[in-house]
């Protein structure tokens, strides 16, 4: 029986809070009614879901970084140090624990401590505990949202918010199809459940906490529909179980049009299928990621694809947006170059934003595609489901109705193709079975063609590739040498 979109009793949902909390020494640390006193007494200036609300409302663009390291003076003095940078903080969590291994993260724990060095590449928060983390809340003056990549993020869930989290990234589909290979998704949906059951809790006892679905997925060449279908799920998912704040994400593909038509539907479509579905009372925000493929290894050419992913989050009127730094393509950023990425990011955006993109033809086309593709692979969804999300999501997977570029899982079927046509923009070149009108597929097909007429070749699997590396190389669009 596969897992239905309802909300989870609360009787259900304690009950298995016992297993959850028992997962590991420090869920026992966890006091739900203290959690929720302690919630409602941060500052409003702490409050992520009251900054996207805001900035939402006056139409302003927030910056965040990503940031995380193993030990919590460490950690505590990389946020203090960038919150004078940027508008939101993060903490990124470690990969062992995105996994559930804490005995690993308590070896890198072990091994950083005196070495002057991370050895994890995050904060692993479950093994500090609830006090370790409140000292973090305390120690900062901004909002701080979990960011990981977690397909069983439960016990996370429970002690990051308890310690004063006000927001927490993910989502059953979005932190496992592109994260991992072999986890069930009904498993990884069913877990983010109990996740948003849990900020359901919190907001039925008056404390609003922010959830953001991960937006990019694999990172690489992934169409606007695909990734949009993904987070207008796993939003509606999360506002079943009763969270009101909802940021919806996008990663930035490069060609301008394209980027600013996505952000711009992605809006219009969550609204659209909130609302169809029957959800008036939420607060909707949406999150351009700055690129997230591969970045050239010069710092000075780096910071031109950082700035012109803050020109597309400002013309695309994104509420945030998430920095890359100029060591992206050297490993983990030191927390200054995290802080140049951010201070190039404010320039460009305080420079654009009394300036704004024309009204054109090419935008307007872009936003209806988009808009038609979605819907299409949407409609099969609920169909697959016979009008249960949870069921359509779990047999579009099987069935490569939703199929997500460049993914490792077993789950996804690896079909579909994209590649970019002569001006960047992303375009189908196998479509596997991802439904799609005859006339959108042709629209794809002869993008395709008109690049391939330049170029002085066919249409070939070779454009894909060439593409993937264009941008670490000096261009958006991989042409031959």
């Amino acid at each position: 029986m596969l897992t239905k979109t309802q909300k989870i009793e609360l009787s259900d949902f304690h009950e298995q809070r016992q297993e959850v909390l028992g997962g590991w020494p420090t869920g026992r640390e966890v006091d739900l009614d203290h959690a929720i006193e302690y919630q409602k007494a941060l500052p409003d200036a702490k409050r992520f879901s009251l900054a996207m609300k805001t900035a939402e409302q006056q139409g302003s663009l927030l910056l965040q970084p990503r940031a995380g390291v193993a030990l919590v003076p460490e950690h505590i003095a990389l946020l203090k140090f960038l919150e004078k940078h940027c508008d939101l903080l993060p903490t990124t969590i470690d990969a062992y624990t995105r996994q559930n291994q804490y005995q690993e993260a308590e070896k890198g724990i072990a091994k950083s401590s005196g070495s002057g060095q991370s050895f994890l590449n995050g904060f692993p928060a479950v093994n500090h505990g609830l006090a370790a983390c409140r000292e973090v809340v305390e120690s900062v003056s901004k909002p701080l949202q979990v960011r990981h990549g977690t397909p069983d993020a439960r016990l996370l869930a429970e002690i990051t918010l308890a310690a004063g989290f006000t927001a927490y990234e993910g989502g059953g589909i979005s932190y496992n199809i592109p994260y991992t290979k072999k986890v069930p998704l009904e498993k990884s949906i069913r877990d983010w459940q109990y996740v948003d059951r849990l900020i359901g809790v919190y907001e039925e006892a008056g404390v609003t906490i922010n959830r953001e679905p991960f937006g990019p997925l694999s990172g690489t060449l992934v169409p606007p529909f695909i990734s949009h279908t993904v987070g207008i799920i796993e939003g509606l998912l999360a506002l079943e179980q009763g969270v009101r704040s909802i940021t919806l994400g996008y990663g930035q593909l490069g060609n301008l049009i394209q980027d600013v038509a996505a952000i711009r539907s992605l809006k219009e479509l969550a609204n659209e299928y909130f609302q169809k579905h029957g959800y008036t009372d939420y607060e909707l925000s949406t999150v351009l990621h700055q690129w997230m493929g591969g970045f050239p290894e010069k710092e000075t050419k780096a910071y031109s694809v950082i700035t012109w992913g803050g020109a597309a989050a400002v013309f695309s009127g994104a509420t945030k947006v998430i920095i890359k730094t100029p060591h992206e393509a050297m490993g983990i950023p030191t927390k200054e170059a995290n802080a140049q990425g951010l201070e190039s990011t404010r320039q460009i955006a305080n420079m654009l934003k009394d300036q704004y993109l024309p009204e054109s033809e090419e935008l307007k086309t872009e936003i209806e595609l988009i808009k038609q593709e979605v819907r299409t692979v949407m409609d099969k969804v609920l169909e697959l489901g016979a009008g249960d999300l949870t069921a359509g999501a779990v047999r579009a997977f099987e069935a490569g109705v939703i199929d997500i570029p460049f993914s490792a899982s077993i789950y996804n079927k690896g079909k579909l193709l994209s590649v970019r046509d002569n001006h960047g923009a992303i375009r189908i070149f196998e479509k596997g079975s991802v439904p799609m009108a005859d006339s959108v597929y042709a629209f794809h097909a002869d993008k395709l063609s008109e690049r391939a007429a330049i170029e002085g070749r066919e249409p070939c699997f070779q454009m894909v590739v060439d593409d993937i590396y264009a941008i670490s190389k000096g261009c958006l669009v991989g042409r031959p040498r």
